[in-house]
């Protein structure tokens, strides 16, 4: 692969000076020195989490909770639907309400 010269280094400079404009080079390349910034740190903390794995430090004599048995509820009843709504009362449509269907439905269309 042919190296680049100076001549098509600056071709390259002017073309990106043309397409972004100088007034925004500057905020671009401030924006990604941050994200290499960010970038590196976060490599170099995986890096740390994987050389010293960190294991959870017990006080002396610590014992864990030993697992209880948990029993299953006696009388438990599954929800009758039927029977709720037999109780609510039955709302008539309210007339004052316009009917907005006839504005999609076809004018031409019989019923």
């Amino acid at each position: 692969m042919p190296s680049l010269g100076p001549w098509e280094i600056a071709i390259i400079v002017l073309l990106i000076i043309v397409l972004f404009g100088a007034k925004k080079l500057p905020d671009a390349a401030r924006s990604i020195g941050r994200s290499m910034r960010i970038f590196k740190s976060e490599v170099k903390e995986m890096q740390k989490d994987d050389e010293t794995p960190v294991e959870p430090q017990q006080p002396q004599g610590y014992q864990p909770p030993q697992p209880q048995q948990i029993e299953a509820p006696q009388n438990l009843q599954q929800p009758n639907f039927q029977q709720h709504y037999q109780n609510q009362p039955q709302q008539a449509p309210n007339p004052q309400q316009p009917d907005y269907r006839q504005n999609y439905e076809d004018p031409n269309r019989t019923a």
